[in-house]
């Protein structure tokens, strides 16, 4: 394995945009939920006349769906983000709308029969029912409560409370409190290795919500502790929670 400094300075000079996770591949690994969220987004918008993708990052998964229906539209916030969505996605007939993770949405009230969303970072559910139309639905996938716990307190010590956010019975009481009707809220534990430091880095970069802040120069003397502990002890282990949610606007 290369030495400390090389990892990290690679890990610090990889770009982040986006949601692709290619740059991992033989550095980290993560369990995938049993459900394959990407394919049934998949075939639920070849059945939809109108949908939207919210929070689409850099458009990667919504791309991967065969097919789109006439109204396809993606929203994101973070600019280097919605220039990559842009170039992925206008080839196939998607609008990226600029759009900040706040409401409200750029749209009419009832104007799409699905909305989707992979890990958005905050969910706003009022806004989710107001463009949905009667009988429309919102599917997605969302990182569950606890995820990379591990790492979070290795580098923050013991959060307790900040650890249950996001639960799915939170969730479902959200979604019901704003006139939806929850079809499914599954939840699945997966297991998560990273294999040398730099990808840890590469990680907390990328996802910044894991350790708000981060920075290599602040957290410098724990990632050596870490880096040596992957030397000796092989890699650092730690969990991902992930929920399916399948929820419908009445009427219709």
């Amino acid at each position: 394995m290369r030495d400390f400094d090389d990892l990290v300075a690679e890990a610090e000079a990889a770009p982040v945009e986006g949601w692709d996770f290619s740059w991992f591949e033989g550095r980290a690994t993560e369990e995938r939920p049993s459900w394959g969220y990407q394919r049934s987004m998949s075939r639920r918008l070849r059945e939809a006349g109108a949908a939207l993708d919210v929070q689409t990052g850099g458009g990667e998964v919504l791309a991967g769906a065969e097919a789109f229906p006439r109204t396809m539209v993606a929203t994101e916030g973070w600019p280097p983000n919605v220039a990559k969505a842009t170039r992925l996605l206008h080839p196939r007939g998607v609008v990226v709308v600029a759009d900040p993770d706040e409401p409200p949405l750029p749209f009419a009230d009832g104007a799409f029969d699905l909305v989707t969303s992979r890990h958005p970072a905050t969910v706003w559910w009022g806004e989710i029912a107001r463009v949905l139309r009667p009988g429309g639905t919102y599917f997605a996938q969302h990182v569950g409560p606890g995820t990379v716990w591990e790492l979070v307190e290795y580098f923050l010590g013991p959060q307790p409370d900040a650890k249950h956010r996001r639960h799915p019975d939170v969730e479902r009481a959200d979604a019901e409190a704003a006139g939806l009707e929850v079809v499914e809220m599954r939840m699945e534990r997966l297991r998560m290795e990273f294999f040398d430091v730099g990808a840890v880095v590469h990680f907390l970069r990328k996802v910044v919500w894991t350790v708000p802040g981060f920075t290599v120069e602040k957290y410098r003397e724990r990632l050596r502790d870490l880096d040596a502990g992957i030397r000796a002890g092989g890699p650092f282990v730690a969990h991902s929670t992930r929920v399916l949610v399948e929820a419908r606007k009445p009427g219709g």
